[in-house]
């Protein structure tokens, strides 16, 4: 069984996009997120999330084994303890019923012990990775004042920012298959648009509490080298012509020597840098940029963790 991580973490994550859409908003007709203010540009938090619930329920589960269709079989065949809460397809409710039945025995939900709030919430960090990870609201179901609890999970990302203001260009396309066949009798192709970024390279900032890991949700040593390794691969089974060409390029991880670190996570993420090469005035690709970290200015009792 593997520990509890007891070690505090901060980390940062550089990935670009080539002539693809990383994060479309949809108060925007779709088109990449930006910053109005100063042209950058944006992808969420929760975009990057969904991809690392993605990666985890992709090598940690078997649905494919179970016809593809969420079922308690198909659950069983996989790895226990990595489902997803959060998926496309399957209402929090019935995760969350899991748990009334595992705990209680049965859905009909009586209150009749004083800690199974508690039980209800444990089972769910035990059993689902993004909650164990993450965290999760998971009171959208209320009967005889039971719910399976809000947690707050020791792994925080903000949003992604690109390093360098970027483009968003709109793109006509034609396709020969036509709607309608009425349409047909007047028209040889249809128009449609695709927005895209021609080059951006974008970094995103993350914590990692040894604190609530310890405290709420159980996230193990095994669970943060998954992570890593999801953050790594999260766009390798993600590909579309929407999105384009994604990788990650570089992950750089703080790793202090206790629970509580050692330093503020200011002073550690201030010693990651990317900047353009000079002569670059239009990057196009990740040799156009220079990545360092400034090894030197290291607060003591901070190990660096690099991975490409």
């Amino acid at each position: 069984m593997s520990q509890i991580i007891k070690n505090r973490y901060e980390f940062s994550i550089f990935f670009d996009v080539e002539n693809g859409n990383p994060n479309g908003d949809p108060d925007a007709a779709n088109m990449p997120r930006v910053d109005p203010e100063t042209g950058y540009g944006l992808v969420t938090d929760v975009c990057i999330k969904r991809k690392i619930r993605n990666y985890v329920e992709t090598v940690k589960s078997d649905w494919n084994k179970g016809g593809g269709e969420y079922s308690s079989e198909a659950f069983e065949k996989g790895e226990r303890g990595y489902d997803i809460y959060i998926k496309d397809g399957v209402a929090l409710n019935t995760s969350e019923k899991r748990a009334w039945i595992a705990v209680l025995g049965t859905d009909k939900l009586e209150k009749k012990d004083s800690k199974v709030d508690l039980k209800l919430r444990n089972w769910m960090c035990g059993n689902f990775f993004d909650v164990r990870t993450f965290g999760a609201v998971m009171t959208t179901f209320v009967k005889a004042k039971l719910n399976c609890g809000q947690v707050r999970g020791p792994v925080q990302l903000g949003f992604a920012r690109s390093i360098d203001p970027i483009v968003r260009q709109e793109v006509s396309i034609t396709r020969v298959a036509i709607t309608t066949e009425k349409d047909l009798e007047t028209k040889e192709t249809e128009m449609g648009r695709k927005h895209i970024v021609p080059y951006a390279l974008y970094r995103a900032d993350g914590f990692v509490s040894a604190n609530l890991a310890q405290r709420v949700t159980g996230f193990t040593e095994d669970d943060l080298e998954l992570f890593w390794q999801a953050i790594l691969n999260m766009f390798e089974d993600d590909h579309s012509a929407a999105r384009g060409k994604m990788a990650v390029r570089k992950l750089v991880i703080f790793k202090h020597e206790n629970i509580m670190g050692n330093a503020p996570s200011h002073r550690t993420l201030e010693l990651v840098n990317a900047n353009r090469l000079e002569g670059v005035s239009v990057p196009r690709s990740i040799g156009d940029y220079e990545i360092t970290v400034d090894t030197a200015s290291c607060p003591e009792g901070v190990e660096i963790i690099c991975r490409e």
